[in-house]
């Protein structure tokens, strides 16, 4: 392996390893025993070739997309179909009805839903390939008109409509905090969305999707056990 490879791939694995500890050390602040925390690598902007040289060193186990047409050209027809089969891919960007069928198609879990309608396309789609969908609900942590989610007051409805459905396997729930925010108020929003979680799902299995790569450690801190890191991984 060229020596400008090497030292890349060494990179890669420090940026891996210095996040794994940042967050074990995060974790460790919550005190008890709290579940394993794991991370979604999110491979959107990273570069076909350092994502294969995490998934074959045997680091990235979890990767999101946030595309689907970018997820399919990527994972399904291009340079990372071979490793396909070794990650587990989420869909974590917002998803309009038209690509629900692709969606379904290309990936194992979707992380956003927010309304019954979307709900409801996915599981028609997944019935009929005859699969079983892991989802998670995405809750609204910004007053920003942009930003997709469910209000909290709605979020245990809209879990009671999916757990009605046959082809869905409700997991959790996630959530993208407000940029650029002071510490105290992400401890807040994060904070908020683990007391719906609590309510809502216990046991292992379940995941609580807070953080990304500028917040990731406060969201663990808080209860997140599957935050969202890109910029810091493939830096």
């Amino acid at each position: 392996m060229p020596t400008a490879e090497l030292t890349r791939k060494g990179a890669l694995l420090s940026n891996f390893k210095n996040i794994s500890s940042r967050i074990a050390a995060a974790r460790a602040k919550t005190g008890g025993t709290p579940p394993e925390t794991s991370f979604i690598a999110v491979t959107k902007y990273a570069a076909d070739e350092d994502v294969k040289t995490l998934i074959e060193a045997g680091a990235v186990k979890i990767a999101g997309e946030n595309k689907v047409q970018d997820a399919r050209t990527k994972w399904v027809n291009g340079a990372l179909a071979p490793l396909r089969g070794r990650v587990t891919l989420h869909f974590i960007g917002h998803l309009q009805t038209n690509k629900a069928k692709a969606a379904v198609e290309t990936f194992d879990w979707i992380d956003c839903i927010d309304s019954a309608r979307i709900a409801s396309e996915i599981d028609r789609h997944a019935a009929a390939l005859g699969k079983t969908v892991p989802v998670m609900i995405q809750l609204k942590l910004t007053a920003s008109a942009t930003q997709s989610g469910i209000a909290h007051a709605q979020a245990g409805a809209l879990l009671a409509e999916i757990r009605g459905m046959k082809n869905l396997d409700p997991r959790g729930y996630m959530g993208i905090a407000p940029a650029g925010a002071p510490e105290e108020e992400l401890k807040a929003v994060f904070a908020e969305a683990k007391k719906i979680f609590d309510r809502d799902f216990s046991g292992p299995g379940n995941y609580l999707s807070l953080g990304m790569s500028g917040d990731y450690e406060l969201a663990v801190e808080a209860g997140s056990n599957l935050p969202r890191i890109g910029s810091s991984l493939f830096v």
